[in-house]
């Protein structure tokens, strides 16, 4: 080994996918690709160094980031004409950090079937698990699991007692999970139209803008929710106040043609809504299949009225 080797280690390619955790044909994917940058060549061999080493990792990094291949691309090029990427790692950090000061606990199976009157509930569990309410913990003697939201479960757990069932509980969570998700898109692109685009209109954003957006994030980050709690208040305080005069009414108030009214819509056919149309056009594409359905039958009506009339020959 020369002096110069002996200072700056080198890989083949083997080496380098056992240090790095890729394997020989992902690195040799990345060069393809250019992500990775090509070996020097020494002899018949292809000589990897340490650059080598640290791209792999940062690869790494942002795909478990959920950055696609193209993405990273775009990311490293801008890196490797000195734009920097630290600005743009330290917002993608800001905005997977935690959204909430809730700290995640632990609950044992004999805990849990405790906390919901001590009879095991198998699919209970296995929907808890699908919902992400609980995780699975791996390589414990007894069965374990991870509460990401203590709050979300005691929720849970004071419902239930109340009387209403774990199905019906999972089922709410549901419907209220793609309400709340259409909520946090609604703001987020808000947001993006009025404060971040103007950091974001380069791609990638420069270190100093993506800096700046990821300060922002930090700023706006509690505004969501203290927005949805304001708002969920005025609301409870309004539907609750008029459920208990229905309630409290020895007759049923007359129901104005002219007030909207809620309609019960399967969880199910709402989803497939969605991947038809997107969440957005959900209630216009339902309101438009209900309005051509009743012109239909409005239609079929006056055609056989017609029929049926003894002045059509």
């Amino acid at each position: 080994m020369s002096e110069q080797s002996a200072v700056r280690p080198e890989y083949r390619i083997e080496d380098l996918a056992h240090h790095s955790g890729a394997t020989v044909r992902t690195i040799r994917a990345y060069q393809d690709r250019g992500l990775l940058p090509r070996p020097e060549r020494r002899g018949r061999s292809n000589v990897y160094g340490d650059s080598h080493l640290a791209r792999l990792r940062q690869i790494a990094d942002l795909l478990d980031r959920g950055y696609t291949l193209a993405s990273i691309k775009e990311l490293l090029d801008a890196w490797d004409t000195g734009r920097g990427l630290g600005g743009v790692l330290g917002l993608v950090a800001e905005v997977q950090g935690p959204w909430t000061d809730e700290e995640a606990a632990r609950i044992t199976r004999a805990e849990l079937d405790a906390r919901f009157g001590g009879t095991p509930d198998e699919e209970a569990v296995r929907e808890a698990v699908e919902l992400g309410v609980l995780e699975r913990i791996p390589g414990r003697d007894s069965e374990e699991y991870l509460v990401p939201s203590p709050q979300e479960l005691a929720v849970a757990v004071e419902l239930h007692a109340a009387g209403v069932p774990l199905a019906a509980i999972t089922g709410h969570l549901r419907e209220l999970r793609e309400q709340v998700e259409h909520i946090a898109g609604r703001f987020l692109e808000f947001t993006t139209e009025h404060v971040f685009a103007r950091y974001l209109e380069n791609r990638p954003p420069t270190d100093s803008d993506a800096a700046e957006a990821a300060t922002m994030v930090r700023r706006l980050r509690p505004l969501a929710q203290q927005t949805v709690d304001a708002e969920l208040a005025r609301a409870m305080r309004i539907l609750a106040t008029r459920h208990l005069q229905i309630h409290l009414s020895p007759e049923a108030p007359p129901v104005r043609d002219d007030e909207p009214r809620p309609v019960q819509v399967p969880t199910d056919t709402i989803r497939a809504v969605q991947r038809l149309v997107g969440p957005e056009a959900v209630a216009a594409f339902v309101t438009a299949a209900t309005e051509r359905e009743i012109n239909k039958r409005t239609l079929d009506a006056l055609t056989l009225n017609a029929l049926n009339s003894p002045t059509v020959h």
